[in-house]
């Protein structure tokens, strides 16, 4: 394995920084134009770049999510699992959430495709 982080990688973290800068436009620029979104804070999914926009604006409406990722893990078919530390306060800033989660990518042409929030794995070999 290179000391050199992937591209993949790498557009993850950008994909990370803009979400953690309320950077919108930064955000989807990293993501499929049809993207498939989950809606962690509410149930479901949304896709496209018009949804995720409406969704992240209603979600920082009402809570102030911030996402660190730890470690990527390279899956098969073009998925990259990140375990991520997640700190979610209301707007008072009282914390909500203090804890870590997975997030897998599915990623295409360069591009987000589909993301899903799902459980830690117990072990699986760090990318």
């Amino acid at each position: 394995m290179s000391d050199q982080p992937s591209p993949e990688i790498e557009l993850l973290r950008a994909a990370y920084a803009a979400f953690n800068a309320r950077d919108i436009d930064a955000a989807l620029a990293l993501m499929a134009a049809d993207v498939a979104w989950p809606k962690a804070f509410k149930g479901g999914f949304v896709r496209g770049s018009e949804e995720v926009r409406a969704y992240w604006t209603e979600q920082w409406s009402e809570i102030n999510p911030h996402v660190e990722p730890v470690s990527f893990y390279l899956e098969e078919a073009g998925r990259i699992l990140v375990d991520v530390h997640q700190v979610v306060r209301d707007k008072t800033y009282a914390v909500l959430a203090d804890q870590h989660v997975a997030h897998r990518f599915t990623l295409e042409h360069g591009l987000i495709q589909a993301m899903e929030v799902c459980p830690l794995p117990s072990s699986t070999p760090k990318a």
